[in-house]
């Protein structure tokens, strides 16, 4: 098998920025409030959650399931805590939550054996993590708050927005970006 980093050529314990996270920065920051609570799941280094606070002066909080992407974003200044997707978040506390997913079809079968896998793999689909995130969301979120989900053409962004429906959710797109292999999605969803 080969290794999802070793063809990334990246190193294999936190998710680097890449297209992906500054899109999902730039909307974000543009979106987000001074006064806004805002949960980055799946942080990675953190420089989504930095980027965010440092633009808009609102108060970012990180999660992440990789101990080293915790260590990576607490020595970014993000305020974090391991956690895996949003167990540990009490209910109606989010104003926005941000993520950029897991969301590389992997062939069945196919061994996550290092952190970056679990960074990039998102099952056979693609969405093996965005479906049960966008089950459980509405939980933390604040009576008007909204997600701001990055989607990659992979996964296809519509059966991610028939889920969210499915989960009480509207979608808009907010911004699309093209790339020779995908194109990416930065969704805003709110009930």
């Amino acid at each position: 098998m080969t290794d999802l980093a070793d063809r990334r050529g990246i190193e294999t314990d936190v998710y680097q920025p890449a297209e992906d996270s500054h899109l999902l920065a730039t909307v974000a920051a543009e979106q987000v409030d001074e006064d806004n609570l805002v949960l980055e799941v799946g942080t990675g280094s953190g420089y989504v959650a930095e980027r965010v606070a440092g633009e808009t002066g609102a108060r970012v909080v990180a999660s992440d399931l990789n101990p080293h992407a915790c260590r990576a974003a607490r020595d970014r200044g993000v305020e974090v805590v391991r956690a895996d997707l949003l167990d540990p978040i009490r209910t109606d506390t989010c104003d926005v939550v941000l993520f950029n997913p897991p969301y590389l079809p992997t062939e069945e079968g196919e061994e996550w054996d290092d952190w970056m896998e679990v960074a990039l793999s998102g099952g056979e689909t693609g969405r093996a993590v965005i479906d049960p995130f966008l089950g459980n969301v509405g939980r933390v979120l604040a009576p008007d708050g909204y997600v701001l989900l990055l989607v990659s053409s992979l996964t296809g962004v519509e059966a991610v927005v028939e889920t969210a429906a499915e989960s009480g959710f509207s979608a808009v797109a907010l911004r699309d970006e093209s790339y020779p292999f995908e194109s990416l999605t930065v969704l805003k969803l709110h009930r």
